[in-house]
């Protein structure tokens, strides 16, 4: 059954009213992986035309966030098991490192900007903002990549992250308590400004492993230890 998609704000024929609209659906599962994003239906829902909302799905198509295949429509975009499983090991090796490079940036000048994410994962995990808590996990890991000073780590999370952002729309809703993941995180940060990187992969592994045994329903194949 195709999802029916409602306007959360007050109703507009914007580009970007309609993108926030469909990026939320798609961020919250109510459009899962693989649906086609029906424009005929999508119009008639939000009562728009159909020049907005192909604005709004090329931006989403920019973002990484939808597929549009020839002759066929728009999709939101897959994530495999075996892409989440290799990005996951990849980033076990590299991303203590890049805490460790990025730790004397964000002990100094960015120690705010790092508290504000912080800060705004609880508020969005909270809430139960399931698109705003995708966000706010995505800066926070984000930081440790953009200040290490590397730019192939930088590359490296580029590459990644439109991929994890659909992971992470799987993997929000299975937590029991979404608050859980800004702990997580906090302490995350606190390992990374003590600059002690052991305990920092320790924790990184903990929540891989949880993460991942979460979405063996989800995304079959993909195993917890890794």
């Amino acid at each position: 059954m195709d999802t029916k998609f409602t306007w959360h704000e007050q109703r507009t024929t914007t580009p970007d009213g309609v993108y926030r609209v469909l990026r939320t659906a798609i961020l919250d599962g109510s459009v899962p992986p693989g649906e086609q994003l029906r424009e005929t239906h999508i119009a008639a829902d939000l009562g728009i035309s159909r020049s907005p909302l192909r604005e709004a799905l090329t931006r989403l198509e920019e973002e990484g966030l939808v597929v549009k295949i020839p002759f066929k429509g728009s999709f939101v975009v897959e994530v495999s098991a075996r892409d989440i499983a290799e990005i996951a090991a990849i980033r076990m090796l590299v991303e203590p490192y890049a805490a460790e490079l990025s730790a004397a940036t964000l002990r100094g000048p960015e120690r705010p900007r790092l508290k504000q994410t912080i800060e705004e994962l609880y508020r969005a995990t909270d809430t139960n903002d399931i698109p705003a808590s995708i966000d706010s996990h995505l800066r926070f890991h984000r930081l440790f990549y953009e200040f290490s000073g590397n730019a192939a780590l930088q590359a490296l999370w580029n590459g990644w992250e439109n991929k994890l952002r659909l992971y992470f729309a799987i993997d929000h809703p299975t937590y029991n308590d979404l608050h859980e993941i800004a702990v997580e995180h906090e302490r995350l940060a606190e390992h990374a400004l003590e600059g002690d990187i052991d305990a920092f992969r320790r924790e990184m592994e903990s929540q891989f492993h949880n993460a991942l045994r979460a979405q063996e329903v989800a995304i079959p194949g993909i195993h917890p230890h890794i």
